[in-house]
């Protein structure tokens, strides 16, 4: 019987998405911290900063919740930013973030903790209040 070991150049090669996939961090919904590589007309190129070797493509559309904050233009290569993982699919080892993900669940977060801005109370009632306490006066 011949022994014989393969190996190829991939088996060692570092596999950065793979190790970052393994360590969980890149789970759906995992807030993560992203440089700008380079800024083009359909989004950002940005690369994982606590994971070398791991860089994906942010779209336009996915650059912020407000449609006049969605310029690439307003981003600098070298700019961090936090994104939040929106998919991340280990057979075709893509992964999707966005920055706009982020802002919605912060202000759902925020909406939750503090509840609504809105107090309740109509203009109405509150300037009638207001006149009353005057008007007493």
């Amino acid at each position: 019987e011949k022994e014989r070991i393969s190996l190829g150049i991939k088996q060692l090669a570092k596999d950065s998405v793979g190790d970052a996939a393994a360590s969980g961090d890149l789970r759906k919904n995992a807030v993560v911290t992203c440089e700008v590589v380079a800024v083009k007309d359909g989004g950002i190129d940005v690369k994982l900063v606590d994971h070398d070797g791991v860089e994906t493509f942010i779209k336009r559309s996915d650059l912020s919740r407000d449609r006049d904050e969605q310029r690439p233009e307003r981003f600098q290569v070298g700019q961090k930013v936090d994104a939040r993982v929106i998919a991340f699919d280990k057979k075709t080892r893509k992964l999707q973030v966005s920055i706009k993900a982020l802002e919605i669940a912060e202000e759902k977060e925020a909406v939750a903790q503090y509840g609504s801005t809105d107090s309740g109370a109509s203009l109405g009632d509150i300037l009638g209040a207001a006149l009353k306490n005057k008007g007493g006066e």
